[in-house]
């Protein structure tokens, strides 16, 4: 295999990720969409108890910030996996992980991001989360999402999904 084989297989190779690039953000939003619409949907039918868990975790105003991160969490999810609002709703999101890292999961991050535990950083959900929202809010929701949808009808991306490659 020469040189030029290796420099076509290569061009080939960035080509095909190039294209395939819309499917990282796409299934980003929609795991990490659907876990929050799930979780959100599961406090609005347990608000009672979520009130209580966010009086013992100590939160300010356990009542109404039960009923706002179960909303956040129910409808944010829904707007994750179409793609609209992506960013927003993915910092907003952020907050409450960095909240429950601060408050329920503060001894399994301390213990993962230290060493000293039995566990490492990706056992600690909230921090996984956190990870995922985060690329979400500084990549965005990608070319196939209402968002990108919008922007194009704006004229403010253009249509094509995939950039020109040199």
């Amino acid at each position: 295999m020469g040189l030029d084989s290796v420099r076509k297989a290569t061009l080939y190779g960035l080509k095909l990720t190039t294209w395939l690039g819309f499917l990282a953000p796409l299934l980003t939003r929609l795991v990490i969409g659907q876990a929050f619409f799930l979780t959100g949907r599961g406090k609005l039918q347990n608000i009672d108890k979520i009130v209580e868990f966010f009086t013992g975790l100590g939160i300010p105003m356990p009542g109404l910030n039960a009923a706002f991160v179960s909303r956040l969490e129910y409808y944010g999810g829904m707007l994750l996996i179409v793609g609209l609002a992506t960013r927003l709703i993915a910092l907003l999101l952020s907050s409450t992980m960095v909240v429950a890292l601060m408050t329920a999961d503060k001894a399994d991050f301390v213990g993962a991001f230290t060493g000293a535990g039995e566990k490492g950083l990706t056992d600690v959900t909230a921090f996984v989360y956190l990870l995922f929202l985060v690329w979400l809010v500084l990549h965005g929701p990608g070319w196939l999402s209402l968002d990108a949808l919008v922007r194009r009808a704006l004229g403010i991306e253009p249509a094509t999904p995939v950039p020109k490659t040199a």
